[in-house]
């Protein structure tokens, strides 16, 4: 691999120029699995039909291969991010799903619950509190379960 290609997958992830739609979705269902676990996209994928499939192609393409492979940003700072835009718009299912993968990337529950003491000022303190009601469910879950 040439120097130029190396800068440009340390630019891009693997949206490179002349990257199929294939290697676009392959990448992105790779560090999907990684970060949110197999059972996870297994489910997603079983319960896509004719209706729903477009979707799960372009969540997998556009978010997972097109920007969670980037490496401008660690998971970690990424699984930050989105738990923030969870909060903020009160996406209470998909906050769990990601403090789940906060976890999986390497945040530890002390780091998750900063961020949602930040979201608290930044998002409201009504809406940490379901943040955090939902984190506490996660982490009670988690350690039920074996």
């Amino acid at each position: 691999m040439s120097g130029t290609e190396r800068q440009g997958i340390e630019r891009h992830g693997v949206v490179q120029p002349g990257a199929t739609s294939q290697e676009i979705y392959d990448g992105g269902m790779t560090v999907r699995r990684e970060v949110l676990g197999d059972a996870h996209v297994d489910r997603a994928n079983a319960n896509k039909d004719e209706f729903t499939e477009d979707f799960q192609d372009m969540i997998t393409r556009i978010a997972w291969g097109g920007i969670w492979t980037r490496p401008g940003l660690t998971r970690q700072m990424r699984s930050a991010v989105t738990i923030t835009a969870m909060v903020a718009h009160g996406h209470w299912e998909e906050l769990a799903m990601h403090i789940r993968a906060a976890l999986t990337n390497g945040l530890s529950r002390d780091e998750i619950k900063e961020i949602l003491l930040q979201t608290a000022i930044y998002c409201g303190v009504p809406s940490a509190n379901t943040a955090f009601k939902t984190a506490q469910q996660v982490f009670r879950e988690m350690d039920t379960t074996p």
